[in-house]
């Protein structure tokens, strides 16, 4: 019996997760189909009753519906519990467990760059569903301090219980020109770039919220923008002689993750990440 994923999102036509997950499953001849399921906000509860037939495995959700659906699962972890929001759902005859391994994703990117967060003073550009991810990671590897740069000052100061007690976190206004904001970008080790600012087609494609006269050679930026793999802020980040890490490799190993536990096989990443650079 041919088994099934899914991702379930509104709009999801545009993502390229069925294609490298397609492919891992093809290269270790793996008897399932990946697909997209596009879900509007009113069907989500009944399309997340369809991940519990015996011929699902499980499936990851994205936007619009990573919070909304940890009502509807049986069984959230706690990565769940401490991001606010869940990414993947695997099922365990019928009963619907949920995870979010956009947390390990950001940590093996960095890890895969010879990023080492331990001990970092960090810049988070945004402070939407995916910055909640950054700090747990950042909290994760013992980053000594996480400064928030958003535009919305209430938004950056609710990531503070994400951090916990253990994490120094601190605001500054999202805009080149404030003094802060560029204190807080020169000193910082790594800098996380986690809006939509960059990415192809966007409302703000070709802008980078950092100019490249704020970054230095020792720096890290890191966009969690894959589309283009070379962002605005990436390249501004390179000009300025930071190292750079883009956003492609986030997106594979949070799949990677999802697919150790709907299998708990290996899953090939360099075919993956061969399958998503075709696809883009």
């Amino acid at each position: 019996m041919t088994r099934t994923l899914a991702l379930l999102g509104h709009p999801v036509a545009h993502s390229i997760s069925p294609r490298f997950q397609q492919a891992a499953l093809d290269a270790l001849g793996i008897d399932a189909r990946y697909e997209a399921w596009d879900t509007a906000p009113e069907d989500l509860a009944a399309t997340i009753e369809r991940f519990r037939s015996g011929d699902v495995l499980g499936g990851n959700v994205t936007v619009p519906h990573k919070v909304a659906a940890m009502r509807l699962i049986d069984r959230p972890d706690a990565m769940v519990e401490r991001v606010g929001a869940l990414n993947t759902i695997v099922n365990r005859s019928g009963l619907l467990h949920a995870t979010n391994t956009d947390v390990a994703g950001i940590t093996n990117a960095l890890r895969d760059a010879g990023v080492e967060a331990g001990g970092a003073q960090v810049v988070l550009i945004g402070a939407g569903g995916a910055a909640r991810a950054v700090v747990v990671a950042m909290r994760t590897a013992g980053a000594a301090r996480v400064t928030v740069a958003n535009r919305t000052e209430a938004n950056a100061h609710a990531l503070a219980e994400v951090g916990g007690p253990d994490l120094d976190m601190r605001y500054a206004p999202l805009d080149a020109s404030d003094a802060t904001f560029r204190r807080a970008v020169s000193g910082a080790r790594i800098v996380i770039q986690s809006t939509s600012m960059g990415m192809l087609h966007g409302p703000a494609e070709g802008d980078t919220p950092v100019p490249a006269e704020l970054f230095s050679p020792g720096q890290v930026a890191f966009d969690l923008v894959y589309v283009p793999e070379e962002t605005p802020f990436l390249r501004a980040a390179a000009s300025g002689g930071a190292t750079t890490v883009g956003g492609l490799m986030m997106l594979i190993h949070q799949g990677a993750e999802a697919f150790r536990l709907w299998l708990g096989q290996e899953p090939p990443i360099d075919v993956m990440v061969r399958a998503a650079r075709q696809a883009l």
